[in-house]
């Protein structure tokens, strides 16, 4: 049996190819090993993306955002989806909750790095 880093590089392998169907199926059964696999989930939104299935990729998104609350790509990749969809005021808050966090990261290294 394939592990999940075995599925997500396939899967990374076919979306290169624009192979969407087939990279979702390989995502989702490496998501099925751990559903908290942060790269599959961005895969995962971003074949939906590609496909034009612009609410399926907001919604796989959402997920990872609960999953991982401070993952500055994916309030990005939120913010896209939404200005892809014309939903500019969704879009420019998600981006500027990724520019909080970002910002957020830079402070807490920069405190790291005067230790």
């Amino acid at each position: 049996m394939a592990t999940k880093e075995e599925l997500y590089d396939q899967a990374v392998d076919l979306y290169a190819e624009e192979k969407y169907d087939e990279a979702i199926r390989l995502y989702e059964q490496a998501l099925a090993l751990d559903p908290s696999y942060a790269d599959a989930l961005h895969g995962l939104a971003m074949c939906y993306q590609a496909k034009g299935d612009l609410d399926k990729a907001i919604e796989v998104t959402k997920k990872h955002i609960e999953i991982f609350p401070e993952d500055v790509l994916a309030y990005t990749n939120l913010s896209m989806f939404y200005q892809k969809k014309g939903m500019i005021k969704e879009a420019e808050a998600a981006g500027a909750e990724a520019r909080r966090l970002d910002w957020k990261r830079q402070l807490k290294e920069s405190k790291e790095a005067k230790k």
